[in-house]
């Protein structure tokens, strides 16, 4: 017998995608780790208010809550954090060091006991990212980043477990990733300077380390005189240093070894992906040395994320799930990583690089029952024609629905989304943000717009003083490319970004009549304020996005929404956190006041991006009804 579906007007689908089941049981995973044959990974749970929590999972397959109920495992050092934690075994037990976002300080947890290490004063704010224990347990390397008066400063540090500071290195503007070789005898880190941004340029460093004395040697740059981006050291051996660097394009692995008291460098094959992600946050892993000749790799082909594996010679590709992270290795052969498939809401998976055989052996939310593979939107990769010539990428998804059909001659509304960054991309896994809407009855474009990750250092370079131009010609003309298709209804087209994406979202609104509404998610809208106001991280990056400040001052008064108003003629909502310190509530107050057609809603506690519960809840549901206000 065929199934029936029910004809529905497309925006108004009865949908399975509650608020409910998006905020409340919908956990996150992120920074998976492991140590023997143990597996380690923070764990955001917005039933608690957002807390995130170390979580372990022995090699019985028992999983354990490792930081008590009262710490909320985060750091704001860079305002966007990460690398708050770090664990190793202790006569076989978890010992975690970890940053607190709520009361700040580093704590010490272990056997069910914690304990203070680094108190946050009133005087001065502390706060410490990148933890990384040492050799022996007896303390950690850390970057640390003090706020006092209008100064911050960024410091790699040493703290023993009785809280003695140590420090390692000062005087550049930004410092990440200190990492101790595995006989102790050398640390490696990079650094940076404004007005260089860590995807712009960036210095690799190696210095000998003294563990008595808690000391470096003569640092050395390892990529002296080049132009590049290189993040993400890792030790194979105490001789085998590597690093991802776009010096040749992308983010590909290179390796240096230690000979004759020289590092060598030596370069990687091309991979055909790339392999990084710009660094906005602490804790980012997209390989793994195996050995001194053979690396494992999260790569990006054509937005899509694959597995890669490295063996002395070539790389070739794996098939093992769907990895969002690259694959830790356990000692038994296993891998374990966070399974983020197209179909399938992302899980914890351990499997067998051999067989790519694999267990998702606990899910970031259960489906409800009898949900149909017909019920999940899966995304089409396609390119289009940009202004120029220029071809850029998206994701495009239909509306789906087991149950819900179109009515006759009728095309579904368009959602198009704009991620943050700008050096942000549209990522394939499973998503709620998307199956919200294509549950319903919405088309959704996701759009990697140019200056996105993923397409190499020239595509991301695109965006270089041209944000609030090309990044706006391409998410009109991917639109335009879908409704040109016959994909979509031409009017019922919708635009939403975040942070900068929400800059995007008002100047295509100002500048196109393909949308009919847009909704700005704690969005830029005036360059200038964001110059003053802005925290040190994100200071000078206008100056590759826009131009250098007060030289460009016209530009940013052309760029910014605000002076654009006046070319506004849909509606508008503006969601925004109170106490967002990237982009200060003051800029959506500003905008809603020259716009006659728009709304603010604010959420008083919230910072840049929403993680509470009933938050998240809420501006979904809001945005849902603005929309369907719109279309009638």
């Amino acid at each position: 017998m065929v199934n029936q579906k029910k004809l529905f007007s497309t925006g108004h689908w009865p949908s399975w995608v509650t608020p409910e089941l998006v905020a409340g049981k919908n956990i996150s995973f992120s920074e998976i780790k492991t140590v023997q044959n143990w597996v380690f990974w923070l764990e955001g749970r917005p039933e608690e208010n957002g807390r995130s929590v170390v979580v372990g999972r022995s090699p019985e397959g028992n999983m354990f809550d490792l930081t008590p109920p009262e710490r909320k495992v985060g750091t704001r050092v860079h305002e966007y954090g990460g690398g708050a934690w770090d664990v190793r075994l202790k006569n076989n037990i978890p010992e975690v060091i970890y940053s607190d976002s709520k009361e700040g300080g580093v704590w010490l947890s272990f056997d069910n006991k914690t304990k203070n290490i680094i108190k946050n004063e009133d005087k001065n704010e502390k706060r410490y990212a990148d933890l990384k224990w040492d050799n022996v347990g007896k303390g950690f390397f850390c970057i640390k980043e003090l706020h006092k008066e209008n100064i911050v400063e960024s410091t790699i540090f040493y703290i023993s477990l009785e809280g003695q500071e140590t420090v390692l290195d000062k005087g550049n503007d930004f410092y990440a990733a200190p990492r101790l070789s595995p006989d102790g005898k050398y640390l490696a880190w990079f650094t940076w300077n404004n007005p260089e941004m860590p995807w712009t340029v960036t210095q690799l460093y190696v210095a000998s380390f003294s563990s008595e004395k808690k000391t470096l040697g003569s640092a050395i740059c390892l990529n002296f005189g080049k132009t590049c981006s290189i993040i993400e050291p890792r030790w194979a051996d105490e001789k085998t240093l590597y690093a991802t660097s776009d010096e040749n394009g992308r983010w590909t692995p290179v390796r240096f070894t230690h000979q004759n008291e020289e590092w060598v460098k030596d370069n990687l094959p091309d991979a055909g992906a790339e392999i990084g992600l710009p660094h906005w946050v602490f804790g980012q892993r997209t390989y793994v040395p195996l050995t001194d000749s053979k690396i494992i790799a999260l790569g990006i082909e054509n937005g899509l994320n694959k597995t890669f594996l490295y063996c002395g010679k070539e790389w070739k590709k794996i098939n093992l799930g769907a990895p969002f992270n690259v694959p830790e290795p356990l000692e038994n052969g296993m891998f374990a990583w966070i399974d983020t498939p197209e179909n399938a809401p992302p899980a914890l998976a351990l499997g067998d690089l051999e067989t790519g055989k694999f267990d998702r052996f606990k899910v970031s939310v259960r489906l409800p029952d009898g949900i149909m593979p017909d019920d999940i939107s899966i995304p089409k990769p396609i390119t289009f024609t940009t202004k120029g010539g220029i071809e850029a990428y998206a994701l495009f998804y239909a509306p789906t629905s087991s149950k819900y059909s179109l009515i006759e001659n009728e095309k579904p509304p368009l959602v198009v989304i704009v991620h943050g960054g700008p050096t942000g991309r549209s990522n394939p896994g499973f998503a709620f943000k998307v199956q919200w809407w294509t549950s319903r009855g919405f088309a959704v474009l996701d759009v990697n717009y140019r200056g996105s990750t993923g397409f190499g250092r020239k595509y991301r370079e695109l965006l270089d003083g041209e944000w609030g131009v090309a990044d706006v010609e391409d998410c009109i003309a991917g639109a335009q490319a879908v409704i040109d298709q016959g994909w979509v209804d031409p009017k019922r087209c919708v635009i939403r970004g975040s942070s900068a994406g929400g800059l995007t979202v008002l100047s295509a609104l100002a500048q196109s009549s393909v949308f009919v509404a847009g909704t700005s998610l704690y969005g830029v809208t005036d360059l200038r304020a964001l110059v003053a106001e802005t925290h040190k991280f994100e200071a000078r990056y206008l100056d590759s996005l826009i131009g250098p400040y007060p030289e460009k001052e016209q530009v940013y008064v052309k760029r910014s929404p605000l002076t654009q108003a006046d070319k506004i003629n849909v509606p508008v909502l503006f969601l925004h956190g109170g106490n967002d310190k990237v982009v200060p509530l003051s800029q959506a107050e500003l905008m809603k006041e020259k716009l006659k057609d728009s709304s603010l809603h604010i959420y008083p506690e919230e910072g840049h991006g929403f993680r509470e519960k009933e938050v998240i809840e809420d501006a979904l549901v809001r945005e849902l009804n603005f929309y369907q206000s719109v279309f009638k």
